[in-house]
C-alpha cells in the first residue's frame, strides 16, 4: 500500500480502477448466487404465481403448522400502481415449535418463524424457496434445537411438496 501511494497520480489511479473493477466482478459474482446459505432448496413450480401461494397457504394449514405473516413486495408495488414480478415470502411456524426453540437458545428465536420465498420470473415461471430448518438451527451447536429442526425438515418438505402436487 505505501508503494502504491508513491507511485504517481496516474499510477495511482490505473491502480483504483484495477481494484475497482476487481471488487465490483466479485460482488456481482456474489450476488448472482441465488443460494447464498447452505440447506438452500429451490424448487420451480408447475402452478402460476398466485396459485402456488394459495397451495402453500392451504399447504400450511393441512400440516398443522401456522402463517405467522405474509409479506409481498409485489402486491404493495401493484398498492401503488407498480407492476413488478411476483414475490411473496410467507412466514411459518407453530407456537409449540417456538416454545421448545426458545428453551433451548433464546438466541434462535430470531430464526422463527421460517421464511419460504416465492418468486415470479419474467418469463412467468415459479420458484419456491426456503431453507431447511436444519440449517437454520445448525450454527446454535444445540443438541435440542437438532432434534427440533429434525422434527421440522420433513415438515416444510411436506409444505412445499403438498402445495406443488398437480
Amino acid at each position: 500500500m505505501i508503494e502504491l501511494l508513491k507511485n504517481t497520480a496516474p499510477q495511482r489511479f490505473a491502480a483504483l480502477i484495477i481494484l475497482s473493477v476487481l471488487l465490483t466482478t466479485t460482488r456481482l459474482a456474489y450476488a448472482s448466487d441465488p443460494e447464498p446459505y447452505p440447506g438452500t432448496v429451490r424448487i420451480s413450480s408447475p402452478h402460476a404465481f398466485a396459485d402456488t401461494v394459495a397451495r402453500l397457504e392451504k399447504a400450511t394449514d393441512k400440516n398443522k403448522m401456522g402463517l405467522v405473516a405474509k409479506a409481498s413486495a409485489s402486491a404493495g408495488a401493484a398498492a401503488r400502481g407498480v407492476r413488478i414480478a411476483g414475490n411473496t415470502v410467507l412466514m411459518i411456524f407453530r407456537n409449540d415449535y417456538a416454545v421448545r426453540m426458545l428453551a433451548a437458545s433464546v438466541a434462535a428465536g430470531i430464526e422463527a418463524p421460517i421464511r419460504v420465498y416465492v418468486s415470479e420470473g419474467s418469463d412467468g415461471t415459479v420458484t419456491i424457496t426456503y431453507r431447511t430448518p436444519s440449517s437454520i438451527f445448525a450454527p446454535y451447536r444445540s443438541a435440542e434445537l437438532d432434534v427440533l429442526a429434525r422434527e421440522l425438515d420433513p415438515v416444510f418438505a411436506a409444505i412445499v411438496g403438498d402445495a406443488l402436487a398437480k
